[in-house]
């Protein structure tokens, strides 16, 4: 079986309020054949989301004049909780894709990195419950109505999930209602997801999107014919991986993710874990499908 991918693209994305580079920052890390076509790897670490994007830009540039296609993978979640449009009352048959446009409506990210995350969470906050819930976490500064520092309750049985599917298979990966404080995947979400998706509009169907675009399963050469990239949600912390002292643990996560996967599709067995994980159930599998996403890997063994 031939490789799906000739370039590994993981990318440690970052919510920071002001332009920041080294530990807790972006880093894109970019695996992919020299000139004498040997895998090598190359690190940026830009200051700012706006600066990150350009670099992807030229990335995949890059790629697509080799005519090399690409893995991206990003650190945060595509996806919410299931149930998460219904709650917002967002129009039309793809859950993801209203949530996606929806929050680039409501995201402003500026040029030096100050935005508008939690003033978007608590918008949707009282949306959905007109409360401080689901989502948390901010500054006690930036605190309101509907959105408070701390976690105000718990969800119950009635309330939306507070994990997705995902999360819970991946064991320890943090709820995307976390907008602030060590491991706020929520705010490089809701910063994030505009992100991908203007890259996508900017390049419409060469980037897929999985599972939502490409289907829950195992990919084939056939499946991504045409396609320049396929979007992905990663979690290193799958991987166990540990820095040496001296290493900036960003960067050495988003290398070892990026050798991780391609040793994988060298070896024909990353294919297998685009689709649906061993005894996962069928509405599992259809909440992944169209609304929360899944992590490439979790639930695999």
């Amino acid at each position: 079986m031939s490789r799906l991918f000739s370039a590994y693209v993981i990318v440690d994305w970052s919510a920071a309020a002001k332009p920041a580079t080294g530990a807790d920052s972006v880093w894109i890390g970019v695996l992919k054949r020299d000139v004498r076509f040997r895998m090598s790897f190359e690190a940026h670490n830009p200051a700012t989301r706006q600066e990150a994007e350009k670099v992807l830009v030229g990335v995949l540039d890059d790629l697509k004049k080799r005519g090399e296609r690409a893995l991206l993978g990003f650190d945060f979640p595509l996806g919410f909780p299931r149930g998460f449009a219904d709650a917002l009352k967002l129009p039309g048959e793809a859950p993801w894709r209203a949530v996606w446009d929806q929050i680039d409506k409501m995201v402003k990210d500026k040029a030096d990195n100050t935005n508008n995350r939690f003033g978007v969470g608590s918008e949707l906050n009282r949306r959905m419950t007109g409360g401080p819930f689901p989502f948390w976490g901010c500054p006690p500064k930036d605190a309101l109505t509907t959105l408070q520092p701390k976690r105000t309750r718990a969800h119950g049985p009635d309330d939306l999930p507070e994990f997705r599917h995902a999360d819970q298979a991946a064991k320890g990966a943090a709820s995307i209602w976390k907008l602030y404080y060590n491991g706020s995947v929520g705010g490089q979400a809701l910063l994030g997801i505009p992100a991908i998706r203007r890259l996508k509009a900017a390049r419409g169907d060469a980037v897929r999107v999985w599972p939502f675009e490409t289907g829950f399963k195992a990919l084939s050469e056939a499946d991504l014919d045409g396609v320049e990239a396929v979007v992905a949600e990663v979690y290193p912390s799958l991987l166990k991986i540990k820095a040496s002292p001296g290493e900036v643990k960003d960067l050495v996560q988003v290398r070892e993710t990026a050798e991780h996967f391609a040793r994988l599709d060298e070896a024909g067995k990353l294919a297998p874990l685009f689709a649906v994980p061993p005894g996962a159930d069928q509405d599992v599998a259809d909440a992944a499908d169209r609304e929360e996403g899944w992590i490439l890997g979790a639930g695999h063994g």
